[in-house]
This record gives C-alpha cells, structure tokens and sequence, in this order.
C-alpha cells in the first residue's frame, strides 16, 4: 500500500513538472518567436513613417518615391541591410517585422509600423538649407520630447544601395547628432550654470574682470580673446554675449569658485571628467555619445580652454540641445528626447505609446531662470534681425578643429513660447567653406516647423 502511494506521489510530481515545463516552453514560444524570426533569413518589413504619415523606410520594397525622398534621413533612419547599426530601424527590426505567433509571417497585409516624431518636410528643407556644406541639426519640443528634426550632412538615399561605398564621404552612415564634436564657445552656457550653482545670480553679476584681447593665466600661459584689441571690463552679460575667452578664464580662477565644486557641478550636468568611462544616452535603441572633457587644475591651460569650449572637451550636438530643455523650462530637468511616437502591431493595433521623461534635476530651477535670461537677452540683443519671428536664446560659438586648421560654426538654442517650444542645436562643419550661417539654418529650421506645428 506504502509503495502505491509513493509511485502515485512520483507520477504526480512527473506530471506537475511536465505540465510546467510545458507552460515554459509555450511562454518562451510566445515571448520569444520574433527575436528566432528576427534571426532566420525570412522577413516581411513593413514601414517608418513621419509624424503626418510620410514613407521614411519601406521595407516592402514595393513603394515607389521621388528620387531622393530619404536623402535627409538616410542615416538616422537607416534600413535593414546592416551597413548602419546606430539607426532607428537597425535598433528596432523587430517593431516593424510583420509576424505574431498566433498568425505567423504575413506576406501580405501585415500592418507592422513605426510611426516616428520626425517632421519629414522641416528635416528636408533643413538639409537643403545647407546646400553644399556639411554638418548637422537636431531639434525636438522640448514640453514633450519629441525629437522633430535630425538632420545630418552628408547622408544617403538608402534604396540606391551601397554599390559605391568605397566612395561614400566621410560619415556618411551616421548621423553627427549623436556624435561628439568640439562645442567651441557653446561651452560657456555649462560654465556660466556652473558659476550661478555655486555662486548664486548676485554675486556672479557682482564680478567683472578686465579683457585686453589677452589673458596671462597663473600657469604662465596665455589665453587669447578673439577680439584682439579686448573688451575691456565685462559682468557676465557682457562677457556671454562677446563671447570673451579671457573673462571666462578669469572665472575659473576665481576664488569664489572652488574647484571641487566646479568638477562636481560639471559631473552633474553629464560631463566625463578625467578620461573616466564614457556613457550613452539611448534614444529608441540608438546610442547618443555624452559630453567629456579634462579638469585637473583651474590655473592650467587646458582646464581653462576646456571650460571655455576647446581643449579637450567634447559634446554631442543632442546633449547641447537637452541642455537646453532644462534651461527653457525653468526646471533643471532635461527633456528626455524620442523618436518613437507609437507603433502598430501587424493587425494595425496601436502599441508602445510614448510618454513624456525627464532626467533628474541636473541644476536648480533658480540657476535655469537666470541662465534662461541671459540667453535670452543675448539673443534680444544679438540675434533679433537675425533670426526673425521669434523670441530666442542663444548662445553661438565657434569651434577650432584638426589642429586648429578650420572652424566650426555652433548654434544652440531655444524659442520661449508656450506654443512653439523648440530647443535645437546647429552645426556647421569648415565654416569659411561656403556662405550658409547658423543663424540662417536657425531660420529654415524654425519657418519650416512653425508651418507644420
């Protein structure tokens, strides 16, 4: 009787274990299918589009479209034939793959989709604002983080193939947005929020130094001001919108701006210090670079060029445009940005709706509403003709790249109006090349999204 029990207690253990394994088997099944699709050789894509529902990636193959019609976002989009992995759809093959479990591989009417924030006709008209230079623009709302714009020049029509990437130029299949660059005088806007977290607004406006178009730091090295015969003496305001290297060297050096706290204030805002590691910003999958640069000693040369933009520093054209946020909004908070609105499962059905995200607090509200002013006086001041038709701040600067042999031009930026809120950022690469100015993409950018907005 014992050993009839004891079998019917293993049967029915074998059976649990069974009925369980089972269950796993089917969940894996279920959760699991697409990633063993993704990876056979048999796909049916379906599309990207824009925010009004413009075609940005067929992956049908079958559409017909205007010569060029992805040129603009060829490298930010990107396709499935794995010469870009730093795309949208390279880091999201499995949204816009038209199989479910319960149906299969639909080879017809699948409605797979990712339908994106990007505004097509405003990205377009911005590439083409360039005309034969290079560089790039990124711009998103900086209430909701839609990330509106993101152009990058060169770039390429992605279903003309890659028969002649030999003779692709240079960065060509990656989008410059992500990546860092020297941020040149742009710089300052990090300093300046630097200075007001330790020092506070009154105190900061309390300082002025004196500018002979030269600066002899207490290392013994000279720090030039673009301005050869000076500024004379400067506030802050003054010296932001001269743009004036030898003021802000001078602030470093200042006593009223320990070190310590200097470094710690950079580290917040999202700068690697020191060659420490470098970390990402993940924008649907894409990796966005973040910003570095070396601060070893406040009277030594390469701190203080790093602090005003060049040395060592590096930022990503994105990251400057987030910075931004946390000034426009008055929150010290970033607007996390997206480039996935929603997407559509293969019956059509709306999944993964994206929803507003802010970083933590990386400077208090009371710096970002002094920070906002200063830049907004120096765009009244500065850029009021210059980029006509809206209430900006701005901070230019202008970047010294391959040992110093040509400049980059920078613009960023935001609009302070409640229905138009755009922060965005503007590079333009060997800017003595040609004849296009930031302030002038600025324009484009801003015409073309108010149209659409």
């Amino acid at each position: 009787m014992k050993s009839i029990k004891r079998t019917q207690r293993i049967i029915s253990l074998l059976v649990l274990l069974f009925i369980a394994g089972m269950g796993l088997l089917i969940f894996k099944l279920v959760h699991e299918s697409t990633f063993y699709m993704m990876n056979s050789d048999v796909h049916e894509y379906g599309y990207v589009y824009d925010r009004s529902g413009d075609v940005l990636f067929d992956g049908t193959g079958n559409g017909t479209y205007p010569d060029n019609h992805f040129l603009d976002v060829g490298n930010i989009i990107g396709d499935d034939k794995g010469q870009m992995n730093n795309t949208l759809v390279a880091q999201n093959l499995e949204k816009i793959n038209n199989y479910s479990f319960n149906e299969g591989l639909l080879h017809n009417g699948g409605h797979a989709a990712i339908y994106t924030t990007l505004d097509h006709s405003a990205n377009r008209a911005v590439y083409d604002a360039y005309g034969y230079m290079e560089g790039c623009t990124c711009a998103y709302n900086y209430k909701t983080g839609e990330l509106l714009v993101c152009v990058s020049l060169p770039s390429l029509d992605v279903t003309k193939g890659y028969d002649d990437l030999e003779n692709f130029k240079s960065a060509t299949l990656l989008s410059k947005n992500m990546f860092r660059t020297v941020p040149g005088s742009t710089q300052k806007v990090s300093t300046v929020i630097t200075a007001l977290e330790i020092m506070g607004s009154n105190r900061l406006f309390s300082k002025s130094y004196d500018c002979t178009g030269k600066f002899h730091n207490s290392s013994g090295a000279d720090i030039d001001c673009h301005n050869p015969y000076g500024h004379g003496t400067q506030n802050i305001q003054e010296a932001f919108e001269n743009s004036c290297n030898p003021f802000f060297a001078q602030l470093i050096e200042d006593s009223d701006m320990p070190f310590d706290r200097v470094k710690k204030h950079y580290e917040k805002m999202g700068y690697v210090l020191n060659g420490g590691k470098s970390t990402y910003i993940d924008i649907n999958g894409i990796q966005c670079e973040t910003a570095s640069t070396t601060l070893e000693d406040p009277y030594e040369f390469r701190t203080q060029w790093g602090c005003i933009g060049q040395g060592d520093t590096l930022v990503s054209p994105i990251q400057l445009m987030m910075w931004e946020s946390a000034i426009a909004s008055e929150s010290g908070k970033m607007t996390m940005p997206y480039l996935i609105d929603h997407i559509t499962d293969t019956r059509g059905s709306e999944k993964e709706k994206a929803k507003t995200r802010f970083s933590d607090r990386i400077f208090s509200e009371k710096t970002a509403d002094t920070m906002k002013q200063i830049m907004l006086t120096n765009g009244s001041d500065k850029y009021a003709y210059l980029i006509n038709g809206y209430k900006v701040g701005v901070k230019s600067g202008t970047a010294q790249v391959n040992e110093g042999m040509k400049e980059n031009s920078l613009l960023v930026g935001f609009v302070d109006e409640p229905d138009f809120p755009i922060a965005f950022c503007i590079l333009i690469e060997d800017r003595a090349s040609g004849y296009v100015t930031t302030e002038q993409i600025a324009q484009v950018l801003l015409d073309n999204l108010k149209n659409d907005f």
